[in-house]
């Protein structure tokens, strides 16, 4: 699989699985993150008020998950940190329609902010026998 194939992926898949951890337990839940291709880097919108905020603190090692309709899939190691920059709250808001039901605007205060840096990336589809990792 081509990176390329991978970033379609993520766009079919809409959803993706972000896990965390905390007291040595993983943490997963559905989000929409957004790749900024440019630069490989995910943002994921976070209330403020969420517990996938000091888990992030505590341990920035996240893992995401995404399958899309065919059944391919890839799973993204990272290292996430917890970002104010109105910038990067723009790029998600202009970009996840769906934020629009949660936050008023990219200045809200519930609005939170994680940005994950890609480290690995490991996809494959149903033809393979085994998950190949991809340059990203």
């Amino acid at each position: 699989m081509k990176k390329e194939e991978v970033i379609d992926l993520i766009r079919d898949a809409g959803f993706g699985y972000l896990a965390t951890t905390e007291d040595n337990q993983p943490r997963v839940r559905p989000m929409m993150p957004y790749l900024v291709e440019d630069t490989g880097r995910i943002l994921v919108a976070l209330l403020s008020r969420s517990r996938s905020i000091a888990q992030i603190i505590k341990n920035p090692r996240v893992e995401l998950c995404f399958v899309d309709r065919k059944m391919w899939y890839c799973r993204i190691a990272g290292l996430a940190k917890i970002t104010t920059d109105s910038n990067e709250k723009t790029i998600l808001w202009d970009n996840i329609p769906m934020l629009k039901q949660y936050f008023g605007g990219p200045q809200d205060p519930n609005f939170s902010l994680a940005e994950i840096t890609v480290e690995r990336v490991e996809a494959m589809t149903p033809h393979q026998r085994l998950p190949e990792t991809i340059p990203f």
